[in-house]
């Protein structure tokens, strides 16, 4: 039997179902943890596939399971599906939803001849930053059992291990004293000017900081009228390290800065989240190799050494999953150039012609990944070995 034909075959059968779910996701935007008709799409889709199927997992009511075949060799396959707020799915996620569910239909047809069991996670919230879905998921063991993840992610081009870092998010408040900002200003304690002299202090840091460290923010809330002081002003920042350690010395030197601007007002300073970090992502070479030949079979063409492709990086809770059990997140790119992800541009060519040529080849891309993974003897002894 020519596993990888029945694979394709199988795909084939559910290639328009699986455009529409992508579209009807992208028309559909929903935030982190309110995922609630995407999640029942995609679980209704896989159900009727012959699935068996479990929602609300771990008290995640947007979260889900779905498993088939009974193969010992379990290979976890990631769907997201959450927004962006203000641009919609300026990421993808619908893309990935309907990749993650068409690779496990795929792989679901060969599972019992090839040794196989196909797990999809429905992962909420991957846009939180901080204690998101796959976070909670492992924490709460989600992930027992599985021997290998994976997932894809649509991008402006096509990476096999892209530069995946560390990443923290956090909300920045600061409580100060309202007064008439013209008769009485002397009786106030600006918060909002809290907030400017970190921001200030932040400019001042970014020239101590490692190339590859980031620091990003926006201000939720600055005030309530120009003739009040302010008395409350909150932020929410994101800052990024290539390491877990590398972003906890960040993370010292970022809060001092936060610390200055409430030392220097009176303000009071609360800073809330960032204990639960996105962790850099380590990419298994074997399993990231199988997904480029896999990938190159069906034209997909990667950057070569010297290309622009350097500078990318970012982050995600993929790379918590990865520190955990191997696994690849490799990009497929969707011909979206110059518009790149968080564009609301990128988000419009989420439902482009190429964008569905990209559902397909990465949903056959880890469906052939995962068959492979059951025919590479040394491979799959190293992945059992786990359990």
């Amino acid at each position: 039997m020519d596993t990888k034909n029945a694979a394709r075959e199988r795909l084939q059968q559910a290639r328009e179902s699986l455009v529409a779910l992508s579209h009807r996701i992208h028309a559909h935007p929903e935030l982190g943890f309110e995922e609630r008709r995407a999640c029942n799409w995609l679980a209704g889709l896989l159900s009727e596939a012959g699935f068996s199927v479990e929602t609300g997992i771990c008290d995640l009511s947007t979260a889900f399971i779905a498993r088939a075949g009974s193969g010992p060799l379990n290979i976890g396959i990631m769907a997201e599906y959450d927004n962006l707020p203000g641009v919609g799915h300026a990421c993808g996620h619908n893309l990935i939803a309907a990749m993650a569910a068409g690779a496990a239909m795929a792989v679901a047809k060969v599972a019992d001849d090839v040794g196989l069991t196909v797990t999809v996670i429905g992962t909420p919230a991957e846009e939180v930053g901080n204690a998101s879905g796959k976070i909670l998921l492992l924490e709460r063991g989600a992930y027992a059992g599985i021997h290998a993840a994976m997932m894809v992610h649509p991008a402006p081009m096509d990476f096999v291990q892209p530069k995946i870092i560390a990443a923290s998010m956090f909300e920045v408040h600061y409580t100060g004293k309202a007064a008439h900002a013209s008769a009485f200003p002397e009786l106030g304690i600006n918060a909002a000017d809290a907030l400017t002299l970190a921001q200030t202090a932040i400019g001042l840091l970014r020239q101590h900081i490692r190339a590859g460290d980031r620091i990003h923010g926006i201000c939720t809330h600055g005030g309530d009228a120009p003739n009040i002081i302010p008395a409350h002003t909150a932020a929410r920042y994101i800052i990024r390290g290539e390491t877990l350690n590398e972003l906890e010395e960040l993370r010292v030197k970022v809060r001092h800065c936060f610390e200055a601007g409430a030392l220097a007002t009176g303000s009071r300073l609360e800073i809330r989240g960032g204990d639960q970090p996105y962790t850099e992502m380590l990419h298994d070479t074997d399993l990231a190799e199988l997904y480029r030949r896999n990938a190159e079979a069906l034209g997909r063409q990667f950057p070569g050494p010297g290309s622009t492709a350097g500078r990318f990086s970012a982050s995600t809770d993929m790379g918590n999953v990865s520190k955990v059990l191997p696994a690849i997140h490799p990009m497929i790119g969707i011909d979206s150039l110059p518009a790149v992800n968080h564009q609301p541009e990128f988000a419009a060519h989420c439902v482009s012609a190429a964008a569905d040529q990209a559902l397909w080849d990465s949903a056959l891309g880890m469906a052939w990944t995962a068959i492979d993974m059951a025919g590479d003897h040394t491979l799959r002894t190293r992945l059992l070995a786990r359990h």
